[in-house]
């Protein structure tokens, strides 16, 4: 039994607050039930399927961002280090590589303990955080995982910014 009995309206479930900022923005969205719905962004560089899962047990509601790229075995360990490049710049949210089918994603919890609901700013930060940091470390992925560079010339390419116009 919890220290904390949780008393949370199930009228205010976040994910209605995620349907309509999907819907709002014409995003296909599927709800997969109460605690589960999945939708799909077009990015500059790929489409990103986006999960939003409720977690009640923990007062969570967790996002998971991915992208249509398997990580081959062969390329799995330098992966392995960009991701750690790449997560100790980020301050919000992180990217995994789940070793079961190779996917990569970015993966970042709101915390609405006590019974806190959801606004839209709220879940549209933290959409906002994982698309970010998805268009801009995706091309680091695809120097790794097709194009057979290392890590680190990854990451010097995919922070590598101009100034000025040519």
């Amino acid at each position: 039994m919890s220290l904390i009995e949780i008393t949370r309206d199930p009228r205010n479930n976040p994910l209605d607050v995620v349907e309509h900022m999907a819907a709002g923005n014409s995003w296909p969205f599927e709800r997969a039930g109460e605690d589960e719905i999945s939708i799909v962004v077009t990015g500059r560089w790929t489409n990103y399927q986006v999960s939003f899962t409720w977690m009640s047990e923990i007062e969570a509601l967790h996002l998971a961002c991915a992208f249509d790229m398997r990580v081959p075995e062969p390329r799995l360990s330098e992966v392995q280090q960009l991701v750690a490049f790449i997560n100790e710049l980020l301050w919000i949210g992180h990217f995994d590589v789940w070793m079961q089918n190779g996917v990569v994603m970015f993966r970042h919890a709101l915390l609405l303990a006590g019974g806190v609901a959801a606004s839209d700013r709220q879940c549209e930060a933290v959409l906002g955080s994982a698309l970010d940091a998805c268009e801009r470390y995706f091309p680091a992925f695809q120097f790794v995982v097709w194009a057979g560079k290392s890590a680190r010339e990854a990451m010097d390419a995919a922070l590598f910014e101009t100034a000025g116009e040519a």
